[in-house]
């Protein structure tokens, strides 16, 4: 999960007249925001978008139509969540840090069963988030998650892969100084909360004792 500022945009004025919470201001300001990325799985341009209530309104008009309470997420993780999941971690909440409260750890191949998740306190919260991503991740309880699972990974093995291209050039013992910086300037971009999967690039960068300590501090 990333980090979200609302600051950023004005409150949709379609949310005041309160007939529908999905107008197409509310989208254009949630996916600026979100940087068009789902707040769940980190899905970049996804092809299936919803808006979703982290905290379920299950008819109260308040939370329905609160701001505080819309989401940018795909549609397969918005079906995943439901209302099973209403008690997990508020990625615009700015006194809670997402990132670092779950630790995503890369697909080793293009066709790995599973990502490992894990929760890096006892926080309720950060434990049913670890659970709700595990299950967006990794459920194969039905052949459409499988399959659909099973491809997610894929795309963030592909990400992991863009790092890797990056970390043999910088640490390559015929790479010249130019093309290790050229290779660091792009490490800093692809750990940016905009780009896809960055949570489990900054994972692999904090893991490198070498860049973790020069790149850590880019990571808001």
């Amino acid at each position: 999960m990333f980090n979200v500022d609302r600051t950023e945009v004005d409150i949709p004025a379609s949310l005041k007249e309160r007939k529908k919470y999905d107008e197409e201001d509310v989208y254009n300001a949630l996916k600026t925001i979100f940087f068009d990325k789902c707040y769940l799985c980190e899905t970049k341009n996804p092809l299936s978008v919803n808006i979703e209530h982290l905290d379920a309104h299950q008819g109260d008009q308040d939370k329905k139509f609160n701001w505080n309470n819309l989401y940018y997420v795909c549609g397969r993780c918005n079906n995943v969540k439901l209302a099973k999941y209403n008690n997990i971690l508020d990625c615009c909440d700015e006194h809670t840090d997402v990132f670092r409260a779950i630790k995503l750890c890369v697909p080793t191949t293009p066709k790995a069963k599973h990502i490992d998740i894990q929760a890096m306190n006892a926080d309720p919260k950060t434990i049913r988030t670890t659970e709700l991503l595990e299950e967006i991740f990794n459920n194969n309880n039905t052949i459409n998650k499988q399959i659909t699972a099973a491809y997610l990974r894929e795309l963030v093995f592909k990400r992991y892969n863009d790092l890797l291209t990056q970390l043999n050039r910088y640490y390559g013992q015929d790479s010249s100084d130019e093309e290790k910086q050229d290779s660091l300037k792009k490490m800093k971009e692809i750990i940016k909360r905009d780009k896809p999967y960055s949570a489990f690039i900054r994972w692999c960068i904090l893991d490198d004792e070498e860049l973790g300590p020069e790149l850590e501090p880019l990571m808001d």
